[in-house]
């Protein structure tokens, strides 16, 4: 509950403004200037989540970057929808608010950018007539950014470039650099310059391009400013083809074959070499004086096609470029494959003047490449696709979707317990285990899908143009082929999988977006009782960050000390003694606040991390336990251990240890453990349980009734006590259900010799119903709610003091 102050601060605010629960991440309180900036009716926003409310995929993003905490402060631009439907730009700005010593929010204040979007709409259309002067340049121009991306060019440059029309008509910055790269016939050292001349933005050049069209272009460089400070850089390109002359352009040549790390051979227009670089000394293995005036058919030659150079030299004629792969010449004897790039040099009539040949090695190259195809495209195990396939079949399928406006589909496959088949059959089972799944996955699925194994346990399955019912049929083929029985070894076993699901666009418009979500959906599956599927939300996201945050947060506050224990006294119903107390967790953090376990508790299961701190508590309750023991209290301490605490391999040790070292009598300290610890592996809980027992420790059944109890265990295993779920005792003492319920469990007890005790007793009239029944004692805010060790021991003081007439009353202490 908000303060109330708050809501008329808000409602004073010009700007939009809604108030946002931190961990929930759900609106608590909103004013007229929001519910006006969103067109929607007064008091619609309340309760909604912060998700709801986005506009962007970025607000998505936003809001999961909340959800994990990152930034108290943060201001941005986005967009908001109107119920009209139409887009309001907004300016935002988000910023934490302390509404208590307990909870806190987050303030989002939003500014109408309607107006400014105006002026910035007035601002292009004189960025329109800038173009036009421009365009009446004889050089091209180019201009970019800080950051590389294309501002505008002029039609001079797209014509001195060749650009294609599909190139001119949208707007694809790495598609004309990458036309550029190619058109340049030093490609290499073209990179270089630009790579240079990006790591210095202040940097005035020029230098002269050679273009595969026959082209020379004098480039210019030079940085653009704006108030004193750089904000891009502008090029222009100048034809000096006709300028230069033969001799200069040979001269041009050899200064870029000099440095130049590929084979570079200059030929005359009768094909015979004149010029060589040292790259290509060392590739022919002779020197420079050796090649001139060999022809090219002697250095470069294709052993099956002798007249290979005669084809190029028409190619290059017609088209004044080729590029292809020969084998080059050795001292040897013929050598291994090359790359090689020729381009004719034309004088002002069109007649030949030179050849240039420019020879990359790919002797290495190629024999790297057959390995990498090897290994890099199929998984070692399955023989499935591995993620790169994957990754380039879903670009294609992003490709064909954009096209036709059709969705797909991507599922990611996570086989249930598969860790119990490796912990106990041994990893090479599991791996046959893995290939019969991948085979049965595979068979589920139309040719033209896929399925990749990711890793581990892990299938990612692209299912081409399928919407949400498709994505359906087939995660239950999946499921119902992977639940056949499966023998290996004449050992016969069923294998279960949970799936998550998410569809393309909405989901996610990329292959590790899309993965992201449907494992986010595959892991509340897991939560949900494994073994079906589930399609993607946007709030799992959220949820799974705000869990990340309270994990995070859980492991630093048990460093510093923030976890305490309160402890609920236990009763006896008969004559109102303090015979036990149970200690139940408590934290309180700096940031969000006094947590209850009922939030922290599961994150701290799921995540493993319950370990750490059921063993920080079984500590801390045996030293106050012993602490009491040494007052003359005789307290029996009970403490809660989950079901992954119990199943550590020292856990029995650990408990005599913390035991013996605070010297507790054993019978002093009671475990309660659940029903589902006691019947997942029967045996290996029998053997602890009676290690347990033999220490001495009590050990008792907590919330007994729910869930899957057997007589069988009751009857095995060493239990002394019982207790009544809280759920059964609420409707008392008039639901006959829960009435029935607790008569039989008591009953029960009576016949197995075993100790009842009620949780969660808030009323005399429950009270009095347990005595009725039977039962033993009780614990609840009818006697005292948990409370810190201090206040457990004043209570205990008024009640040893008090007369037996006047404990019923203190019976009502809270």
């Amino acid at each position: 509950m908000i303060p109330a102050q708050v809501q008329p601060l808000i409602d004073g605010m010009l700007e939009a403004v809604w108030l946002v629960d931190t961990i929930d991440l759900r609106v608590v309180a909103a004013n007229q200037a929001a519910e006006m900036l969103l067109g929607v009716p007064a008091g619609s926003l309340h309760g909604r989540p912060a998700v709801d409310l986005i506009a962007t995929p970025e607000d998505q993003a936003f809001w999961e970057d909340a959800a994990a905490g990152l930034g108290d402060r943060i201001l941005s631009e986005t967009l908001v929808t109107h119920a009209d439907g139409r887009s309001v730009p907004v300016e935002r700005r988000i910023s934490r608010l302390w509404l208590g010593p307990d909870w806190s929010a987050y303030l989002v204040a939003l500014r109408d950018r309607s107006e400014q979007q105006q002026a910035e709409d007035e601002l292009e259309k004189l960025i329109a007539e800038l173009r036009a002067t421009l365009e009446s340049t004889a050089d091209g121009i180019l201009a970019l950014d800080m950051h590389g991306a294309i501002r505008g060019y002029n039609q001079r440059f797209a014509e001195l470039w060749g650009l294609p029309r599909a190139l001119l008509t949208r707007r694809d910055d790495q598609a004309v650099y990458a036309w550029m790269q190619h058109g340049v016939v030093d490609r290499e050292g073209y990179e270089q310059r630009l790579a240079l001349i990006a790591q210095s933005p202040l940097v005035e050049a020029s230098d002269t391009l050679v273009l595969r069209s026959g082209k020379v272009l004098e480039r210019s460089t030079l940085p653009q400013y704006s108030r004193g400070q750089p904000i891009g850089r502008v090029y222009s390109f100048r034809d000096i083809t006709q300028r230069l002359a033969s001799e200069s352009r040979l001269q041009l040549a050899a200064k870029v074959f000099e440095a130049s790390l590929d084979a570079i051979i200059v030929a005359d227009a009768a094909g015979r070499v004149v010029a060589a670089n040292p790259s290509c000394e060392r590739l022919i293995g002779c020197s420079r004086q050796s090649m001139t005036g060999r022809h090219l058919r002697e250095l470069l030659l294709e052993p099956d096609n002798r007249d290979v150079l005669e084809q190029v030299r028409e190619r290059l004629k017609v088209q004044g470029y080729w590029e292809g792969e020969l084998r080059h010449f050795q001292q040897q004897g013929v050598g291994g494959p090359c790359h090689v790039a020729m381009v004719r040099l034309p004088d002002e009539s069109g007649r030949t003047l030179h050849y240039i040949a420019f020879v990359k090695d790919l002797t290495d190259k190629m024999a790297a490449k057959r390995r990498i195809e090897e290994l890099a495209y199929t998984d070692a195990l399955t023989g499935l696709p591995n993620r790169l396939v994957l990754g380039e079949r879903v670009e294609f399928a992003i490709a064909l979707a954009r096209r036709d406006s059709q969705p797909f589909a991507v599922l990611f496959v996570d086989l249930d317990r598969f860790k119990h088949i490796n912990d106990s059959l041994g990893h090479l089972f599991g791996d046959r285990v893995l290939v019969e799944v991948a085979h049965r996955i595979r068979s589920c699925l139309r040719e033209v899908d896929i399925v990749s194994r990711l890793g581990g346990d892990e299938f990612v399955l692209l299912i081409h143009q399928a919407d949400a019912r498709g994505a359906e049929q087939a995660a239950r083929r999946v499921i119902a082929a992977l639940s056949e029985p499966l023998t290996l070894d004449e050992m016969s076993f069923t294998m279960t999988c949970s799936i998550g699901i998410a569809l393309y666009p909405n989901d996610g418009a990329s292959l590790n977006d899309l993965i992201k979500n449907a494992d986010a959906a595959m892991y509340r599956v897991k939560e949900r009782g494994r073994a079906s599927f589930r399609f993607y939300q946007p709030q799992m996201n959220v949820d799974l960050l705000s869990r990340m945050k309270i994990d995070h947060a859980m492991r630093q506050a048990l460093g510093r000390g923030d976890f305490r224990l309160h402890y609920q006294p236990q009763i006896d119903v008969h004559s109102g003694a303090v015979i036990g107390a149970e200690a139940l967790l408590r934290w309180r953090d700096e940031e969000l606040g006094e947590v209850s376990p009922g939030r922290f508790i599961p994150v701290a299961e799921e995540s493993g991390f319950i370990v750490a701190l059921g063993e920080w508590v079984l500590g801390e309750a045996v030293q106050q336990a012993a602490a009491w023991h040494r007052q003359g209290l005789g307290l029996v301490v009970s403490i809660n251990v989950s079901a992954l605490q119990f199943q550590q391999a020292h856990f029995v040790e650990q408990v005599a240890a913390v035991i013996g070292a605070a010297g507790l009598p054993p019978r002093s300290l009671e475990l309660e453990l659940t029903e589902s610890i006691l019947i997942q592996d029967a045996d290996e809980a029998l053997l602890r349980l009676n290690a347990l027992a033999a220490l001495g420790v009590r050990l008792a059944i907590d919330d007994f009734g729910t869930g899957y109890s057997s007589l069988g265990y009751l009857k095995r295993f060493p239990i002394e006590k019982l207790k009544i779920d809280r759920s059964f005792i609420q409707g008392l003492p008039g639901d006959e259900s829960d009435a029935g319920i607790v008569h039989a469990i008591v009953n029960l007890a009576r016949a197995l010799h075993l100790t009842v005790i009620a949780e969660g007793v808030e009323t005399e009239a429950q009270r009095e119903f347990l005595v009725q029944a039977g039962c033993d004692e009780f614990q609840g805010f009818l006697f005292s709610p948990a409370v810190a060790s201090t206040e457990l021991e004043e209570v205990l003081c008024r009640v040893s003091m008090a007369p037996a007439r006047e404990r019923s009353e203190l019976q009502l202490l809270r």
